[in-house]
């Protein structure tokens, strides 16, 4: 299909019936693994999404440390969006905030015993959900076809970005 530009205006070039198949069973089996996942980690471990993804990061980080900047970057979140989730995770008493070797202006996001407890209890249930809703039930070849895709999409993404940066 080729685009047509009538009056300085691009028409759209509409998704074929394949694209289109592709495109909305991505974003619905996005959307719906992602809340169904989301849900069970609530209801069986008590944890938000964003909880565990930054108990994960901080866990997996040496010293179970991290810089706020580099959390941020690795989640691809909003620095005001860390910093009121480490808020409401401080209360929680899973994180704490400490401050950063030679930059009194950044803190690090540091992992408490409960913080440990909490993460050590639901990472395996949080596996065998993502196993039996996902890894699982897809053929070695669908995972290294998905597996492809992603990385396609992702160096598209990329490369993008650093287009478009200064």
């Amino acid at each position: 299909m080729s685009t047509t530009i009538y009056a300085g205006v691009m028409e759209p070039r509409w998704l074929d019936e394949r694209e289109d198949r592709a495109w909305r069973g991505f974003h619905r089996m996005r959307t719906e693994l992602i809340g169904h996942l989301a849900r069970q980690l609530a209801r069986e471990c008590g944890l938000t999404e964003a909880e565990y993804l930054i108990l994960v990061a901080v866990s997996e980080a040496p010293g179970r440390r991290i810089r706020s900047r580099d959390l941020s970057r690795a989640l691809d979140w909003e620095r005001s969006r860390l910093s009121h989730q480490i808020a409401r995770m401080e209360q929680r008493g899973t994180v704490g905030r400490a401050p950063c070797d030679g930059d009194g202006r950044g803190f690090d996001v540091v992992l408490t015993d409960d913080g440990l407890a909490a993460i050590e209890a639901a990472a395996p249930l949080h596996l065998q959900a993502v196993r039996h809703c996902f890894a699982d039930i897809l053929t070695p070849a669908q995972l290294d076809a998905l597996g492809d895709i992603a990385e396609a999409v992702d160096d598209h993404l990329a490369q993008e970005g650093a287009a478009h940066r200064p």
